[in-house]
């Protein structure tokens, strides 16, 4: 099966990538490299044995994808393009709506022209907002705290309302994740953002390095076991495969009425996380075990858009997808710092 992955170069596509090529796919990456370098695609051809098909577009630019999908007639896509900063979004929230929604506007409709069968969307927990934890798949969504989440809560909807109105032709899977760290265990890939990070593990990670002076923790006063933000950390690999296990359930299974369901006949929901919280100061911690490295850092105001604490329950991945997070957050670790060190 042929596979369309957008945003196949950066830091959560490119692992799929090398998931989905070790599992037998065949892949094709749009990206524009507006947050990732076209040296990923060999970097993926060194891990796999194999070198992806690779088209710089913009998924937003329709007439651009109309020729990837006439040339390469993808059978299936995961769809990963898209800004994730939710202090950026916050910030300037129409770039957000433009992007986010406007690529999955874009997906949507060459998957009808072109008869793609299957769609994989990167959505987020950011849809749950300010709810009780654990999330869980059956909650009303929408409730997201910042123009981010929104966006990941409207991409859904489009992509539920058009897998149902297409009579069973088109399926979907809505892969609601947490927060995804560490890097693969080569070394050759992990998570490499332009800028200064805005997510924890790579701050960490250039602290660690020398590249920056201090880590700033947002806030440390949060009704938290520490005061600080709780999370719950992912290993890229393991969502990596949790991606190859959704793609093989929608090729082989029929949707059943259930808990998590979306519209029952064209649309999965699945919670991609540990189930596990994990606050700032903990992975600060877990992070000089496993490296033995010295984190300096320093207390901060709160950022605009964050929740306290959210994680998952990630229970019914494990029973329909056959699916669970196996790495520790040492393993995050280990595997980040060692990527770290063969960053130029």
């Amino acid at each position: 099966m042929k596979v369309l992955v957008t945003g196949g170069l950066g830091f959560i596509g490119s692992h799929t990538c090398v998931s989905l090529m070790e599992s037998g796919y065949d892949v094709v990456i749009a990206d524009d490299l507006s947050n990732s370098s076209a040296d990923v695609q060999e970097r993926i051809a060194k891990i796999a044995g194999k070198t992806p098909a690779f088209y710089k577009a913009d998924v937003t630019d329709q007439a651009a994808m109309e020729r990837l999908f006439s040339a390469e007639k993808p059978e299936a896509i995961i769809h990963f393009a898209g800004f994730k900063s939710v202090p950026e979004s916050v910030e300037n929230p129409l770039k957000y709506y433009a992007n986010n929604v406007g690529s999955t506007l874009v997906l949507c409709a060459l998957m009808k022209r072109f008869g793609t069968r299957f769609i994989i969307f990167s959505s987020s927990a950011t849809v749950y907002g300010d709810n009780e934890i654990p999330y869980r798949e059956d909650m009303e969504p929408c409730r997201a705290t910042n123009p981010y989440g929104r966006t990941k809560a409207m991409s859904e909807e489009i992509i539920r309302d058009f897998a149902a109105s297409e009579g069973g032709r088109h399926k979907a899977a809505l892969l609601r994740y947490f927060n995804p760290v560490g890097a693969h265990e080569s070394g050759l890939l992990g998570e490499d953002p332009r800028g200064v990070p805005g997510n924890l593990m790579p701050y960490i990670q250039r602290v660690a390095a020398g590249k920056l002076p201090c880590l700033t923790v947002y806030g440390t006063d949060y009704p938290t076991v520490d005061g600080t933000g709780v999370r719950d950390y992912i290993h890229v690999m393991d969502l990596a495969q949790a991606h190859v296990a959704a793609l093989r359930k929608l090729e082989a299974e029929q949707p059943a009425a259930g808990a998590g369901r979306g519209d029952s006949e064209s649309t999965y929901i699945y919670n991609i996380g540990t189930g596990r919280g994990t606050s700032v100061l903990e992975m600060i911690q877990a992070f000089e075990r496993a490296t033995g490295v010295h984190i300096e850092y320093k207390a901060g105001p709160r950022r605009a858009g964050d929740l306290p604490e959210y994680y998952a329950c990630a229970d019914l991945a494990e029973k329909e997808l056959g699916w669970k997070a196996k790495r520790s957050v040492e393993d995050m670790c280990r595997d980040a710092w060692n990527w770290q060190k063969n960053i130029k």
